[in-house]
């Protein structure tokens, strides 16, 4: 990202790096490379910012309170990663070759159920409550994995079926660490449930964002093929307002409904979905999301890590990977 959102929590943030380096470490060696291979590969590393950010927005002083939380969600995040791409046949991912291409299938599957206990094990003893919330988002994105799957190709999706897919496999997850940091910074009630409304807000920000750099993105950014959301038969946005509306809407339905697409008919649908319509009017509701979430931020009091978080929530829509 262009705007330098965590520049407030920096040095917070160095420390999960540390966290997560440490909490994977295996007596199996090649575990242990799996999972490094996994979390070294970059990543914005959003979900633990959000957490620290919330912390230290209702005013949590102590970091290392937060710091193992943090790194939870991220293991946590990781973990899913793995799965998405063992579930869609994702050949890359963050410009390196996915866990199960350079691993194989079983070995990455292992990987990823290692990642995801080691993230319940850090945040697990915060507090109770922090386990409904990691919990609850966990289930959420289970039901919408499933959910998207019985949409995998359907031209006929509706766009809030689609609201609901994004919501629970990506902002739910965000939501609960957003919650998660206030509850453990000591937060009010209603401090913890509008920052949960703005991660919430901005992990839809986020998805839709990413949809539309499937269509236009650099690949060299991406650090992945363009169009492998349409390749892979999963529904985006902008592909369903061009399917509903679009003056291509026939060819597109046509290709996006095959089972096997060549990269001829990849190609020709990214040319039809950019010079449509609908890229446009998913940018405008991505937008739209941003602000919603920096509405939800008022009854925090104002500070660098509230400004942060508006700096984050512009940024995620004005980003280019």
């Amino acid at each position: 990202m262009s705007i330098r959102w965590e520049s407030s929590i920096h040095r917070e943030l160095e420390m999960v790096e540390e966290e997560i380096r440490r909490s994977v470490v295996s007596q199996q060696e090649l575990l242990t490379e799996i999972s490094m291979h996994v979390i070294s590969s970059g990543g914005k590393r959003i979900r633990p910012g959000v957490v620290i950010l919330a912390f230290r927005a209702v005013g949590g002083s102590d970091a290392s309170k937060v710091i193992g939380l943090a790194a939870a969600f991220e293991l946590i995040h990781s973990a899913t990663l793995i799965h998405d791409d063992i579930n869609d046949g994702g050949k890359m991912r963050r410009g390196k070759e996915s866990a199960f291409r350079k691993f194989g299938v079983q070995r990455a599957l292992v990987a990823g159920d290692f990642l995801f206990v080691k993230g319940f094990q850090l945040g697990g003893p915060q507090n109770p409550r922090v386990v409904d919330y990691l919990a609850d988002a966990c289930t959420r994105l289970a039901e919408s994995e499933i959910l998207q799957g019985r949409h995998l190709r359907d031209p006929g999706i509706s766009i809030e079926d689609y609201l609901k897919i994004i919501e629970g496999k990506t902002a739910r997850a965000i939501e609960a660490g957003a919650k998660a940091g206030a509850f453990i910074g000591g937060g009010t009630s209603e401090q913890v449930e509008s920052l949960g409304g703005y991660a919430l807000n901005l992990g839809m920000a986020f998805q839709v964002t990413d949809d539309i750099l499937d269509i236009i993105g650099s690949e060299a950014t991406l650090g992945k093929p363009k169009g492998m959301d349409f390749l892979d038969g999963t529904p985006t946005l902008p592909l369903i307002l061009a399917m509903n509306d679009g003056v291509d809407r026939r060819r597109i339905s046509t290709l996006f409904r095959k089972k096997k697409k060549t990269s001829a008919e990849v190609r020709e649908a990214l040319r039809l979905l950019a010079r449509s319509d609908a890229v446009e009017s998913a940018r405008t509701l991505a937008r739209d999301f941003s602000e919603k979430a920096i509405q939800r931020l008022e009854p925090v009091a104002a500070s660098p890590y509230k400004d942060s978080l508006k700096t984050l929530a512009k940024a995620v829509v004005e980003r280019d990977s």
